[in-house]
C-alpha cells in the first residue's frame, strides 16, 4: 500500500509546476509590454541636419522678427531712420520754416475786410485790416503783410511799423487776424504831397521771409470814395487780436 502513493501525487505536482510556470511566463510578458510603452528601451533619436550642421548637436537661434501676428511678416531693419529723421515725411510747412507744425496762409484762403478807427467827421487815417480763415485748417502768417495803398506792383511798399513781432500768428480754420494801418500824415491843407487811394493791396510774407503768390485787396469801408495817403504811412504786423493791432498804430 505504502509503494502506491507516490505515484498517485506526482501528476498533481507535475500540473501544479506547469500552472505556476505559465503564470510566472505572463508575468514576464506584462512587463516587456508595459517598459516598451513607457519607452525605456526606445533608442535615442537620431540628430536632425540642421543640428548636425552647426557641429555641436544645438540648433542655431532664430532671429526675433517684428512679425505681430497679423500676417504681414515684414521686419523692419535695426537701425533704419524713420521719416522724421530722413526728412521725408510732411512737416506742414509749405512757407519754408515758419517755426510751426502748420502752412503759411494762402491769399485764395483769406477773406479781406476793412473798418475805419476814426470818429465821423475826422480825417480817415487809422485803419483795421482783417482777414479770416476761410478753411477748416490752420494757417501761419508771417510778420507784416507787404501793403500797397495803391494797386499794381509798381506802387511804394508802406513802411512797417518797428520791428514786427517775430512769432508766427496761427490763424485757426475760420479765425482772424489782423494789421493796424495808418495812411496820411499831413494836415489838411498842408503843401506836402498826397495822393487818393480807393483800396489797399497786400501780399504776405513766408516763413523764410520771401512774399508769396497772390494779392489781398482791401476794399475801403461803405462810406469811403478815396482816402488820401502819403509817405507817412505806416502798418503794423499781424496779431492775434484788435487791440494788439490797433494800439501801436492808434499813437500816431
Amino acid at each position: 500500500m505504502n509503494s502506491t502513493m507516490p505515484t498517485a501525487r506526482s501528476p498533481r505536482r507535475r500540473l501544479r509546476a506547469a500552472v505556476l510556470g505559465a503564470t510566472v511566463a505572463a508575468a514576464l510578458l506584462t512587463v516587456t509590454a508595459c517598459q516598451s510603452d513607457d519607452g525605456g528601451d526606445a533608442a535615442p533619436p537620431r540628430p536632425t541636419a540642421s543640428a548636425t550642421a552647426t557641429g555641436g548637436g544645438t540648433p542655431e537661434p532664430t532671429a526675433p522678427t517684428t512679425d505681430s501676428g497679423t500676417g504681414s511678416g515684414t521686419a523692419t531693419p535695426a537701425g533704419t531712420p524713420s521719416a522724421t529723421e530722413t526728412g521725408t515725411g510732411d512737416s506742414g510747412e509749405t512757407g519754408g520754416g515758419n517755426g510751426t507744425e502748420h502752412p503759411d496762409c494762402r491769399a485764395t484762403d483769406l477773406n479781406t475786410e476793412v473798418e475805419l478807427q476814426d470818429p465821423a467827421g475826422e480825417t480817415p487815417r487809422h485803419f483795421l485790416l482783417t482777414v479770416t480763415n476761410n478753411t477748416r485748417k490752420p494757417c501761419v502768417l508771417n510778420d507784416a503783410p507787404v501793403l500797397r495803398l495803391k494797386a499794381g506792383n509798381d506802387a511804394p511798399i508802406v513802411e512797417t511799423l518797428g520791428e514786427p513781432d517775430t512769432e508766427p500768428v496761427v490763424v485757426e480754420g475760420g479765425g482772424k487776424a489782423y494789421a493796424g494801418l495808418y495812411v496820411f500824415g499831413n494836415d489838411e491843407g498842408g503843401e506836402a504831397e498826397y495822393d487818393q487811394s480807393d483800396r489797399f493791396t497786400a501780399t504776405l510774407v513766408a516763413g523764410e521771409g520771401t512774399e508769396l503768390a497772390g494779392t489781398l485787396i482791401f476794399d475801403l469801408p461803405d462810406g469811403l470814395d478815396t482816402v488820401s495817403v502819403d509817405d507817412a504811412a505806416r502798418v503794423n504786423g499781424w496779431a492775434g487780436t484788435e487791440g494788439l493791432a490797433m494800439r501801436p498804430i492808434s499813437r500816431l
